[in-house]
């Protein structure tokens, strides 16, 4: 791999570019998904190639291909630099890269059981057992549950001298009961929902997740939800779970951070945002007890790594500080645009033949302190949220609607009953305004999301998401159905 790193910085060198970078990634991917006794789905992938991306004229272009012969090589770099003289000629703005050092480095993400090893009876064995147990609860309609593994191989060379190797591995799991009954159908997951867990870790991580010792009440929890009474409408105080926390986090404050939406270069997919670059430093996000970072440096998290795919090392970025928002999620040619000197290292791709993009690394809420059955015990009248169901928000990133699977009506500090269809609605700033405890660090977990979407062609990211349990004062909620 790095022989066809340097092939391919020889092939820029030839052609005289300003600028070049040279990434090329090995990627292989398995997947095991089951359904009641039956194996549902069975994959293992790979792929090898190289991506070139040439900065000539103030202009970028980019080629991958498989081809990873000299003249193949050969080829993707000079389309890259006829692609970059072409921008040129029409490109309104010229490309202003934020400098950064030359980086030798080699790095990768620990684990002690490689998840790629394990047999693939023992991964099938572990699902039918929770399938058994999930369809041993009456009135239980189904079962679902799956494994996932990845594993990226990479080199990156950039022609200012940077060389960096890095293999990244991550594995997750979960399981889904179904449970239908009087014309309805309702959902449990565990961990969480679609598709569970994920970690920058190996098979020792799903091994702790115990999904055989979850799966009885998961089945349980579906089948009480059949005849459990639709969530209230009103206005309460509500705690929420800490994996809806993570979707909560990833909708209204990941994706508006990302300083490419902020620009306007980033709309097409998702939508823009409303951080304008005038509310840095200055703009009320949220009460005085909410901080997040972006933090690409946490052991464990999905959105972990030494280096992003410009060669900038991980760092850990204040997003919203003491309730103001501080700064943004960027890249070496996006940082400028808010006076920056160095990027914030949150350029990614999601494979060789994508270019990279301002994504999300681990967008973390930093904890407070006590438990979730402090905040469960401080609330008067409330409902909890737990595992997310459904979510909806505007291309703005503003006014956001989010589903759960369950929750519990809180009476007196205590859970009373089991709700079924609830959803609250908010404002971002004014939602994150109204965040009254934050559980503390025992209680704070990192979730991984392995399938956040960006780009045209999309591109789907691995993130994370650290967080504990917390309380907001006085949220709309109503309950769907």
């Amino acid at each position: 791999m790095e022989r066809v790193v340097q092939d391919g910085l020889n092939a820029l060198e030839a052609l005289g570019a300003d600028y070049g970078e040279v990434r090329v990634e090995r990627r292989t991917e398995e997947n095991v998904s089951i359904k009641n006794r039956e194996v549902d789905g069975l994959s293992r992938r790979e792929s090898q190639g190289i991506g070139i991306r040439v900065l000539h004229a103030g202009a970028w272009g980019f080629t991958a291909t498989a081809d990873t012969s000299k003249d193949g090589i050969a080829r993707a770099a000079r389309s890259a630099f006829a692609i970059a003289q072409a921008t040129a000629t029409v490109q309104r703005q010229r490309v202003d890269l934020a400098p950064e050092p030359a980086h030798q480095a080699t790095f990768a993400t620990p684990y002690t059981r490689d998840p790629l090893a394990v047999p693939l009876e023992e991964k099938l064995e572990l699902m039918f057992s929770c399938a058994e147990r999930i369809l041993a609860v009456q009135g239980v309609a189904m079962a679902k549950g799956g494994i996932a593994t990845w594993r990226v191989e990479k080199v990156f060379g950039n022609t200012t001298g940077s060389l960096i190797h890095q293999t990244l591995t991550s594995c997750g799991a979960g399981i889904e009961a179904y449970a239908a009954g009087a014309g309805e159908f309702q959902r449990r997951s565990y961990p969480c929902a679609f598709g569970g867990n994920y970690a920058s870790a190996g098979y020792e991580f799903i091994e702790k997740l115990d999904l055989l010792g979850h799966a009885t009440q998961v089945g349980e929890e579906a089948v009480s939800l059949l005849t459990a009474p639709v969530c209230p409408t009103g206005v309460f105080d509500i705690v929420i779970g800490g994996s809806q926390m993570a979707l909560q986090i990833h909708e209204s404050v990941g994706h508006p951070t990302e300083l490419d939406r902020v620009l306007g270069t980033e709309l097409s997919y998702a939508g823009g945002s409303f951080l304008s670059l005038d509310k840095k430093g200055a703009f009320r996000y949220g009460a005085d007890i909410v901080n997040l970072v972006a933090d690409a440096t946490v052991p464990g998290g999905l959105g972990t790594f030494g280096y992003d795919d410009e060669g900038v090392p991980a760092q850990r970025v204040d997003l919203v500080k003491n309730g103001t928002f501080m700064g943004y999620l960027s890249s070496r040619d996006t940082v400028r645009a808010v006076g920056g000197r160095r990027s914030g290292g949150a350029a990614r791709a999601s494979s060789w033949a994508r270019i990279p993009l301002v994504r999300m690394t681990n967008i973390n809420l930093l904890p407070g302190t006590g438990s979730l059955d402090d905040l469960i015990a401080g609330t008067e009248h409330g409902i909890y949220f737990e595992t997310n169901k459904s979510w909806s928000i505007d291309d703005r990133r503003v006014n956001f609607q989010f589903g759960t699977e369950i929750a519990w009506e809180i009476q007196n500090g205590r859970k009373i009953r089991v709700l079924k269809n609830p959803l609250y609605t908010g404002i971002t700033p004014q939602f994150w305004g109204s965040c009254v405890a934050i559980a503390g660090p025992e209680a704070w977990h990192m979730w991984g999301v392995p399938n956040c979407g960006k780009g045209e062609p999309s591109q789907v990211m691995q993130v994370g998401h650290g967080t504990s349990p917390a309380k907001f004062a006085k949220v709309q909620v109503r309950g769907a159905g």
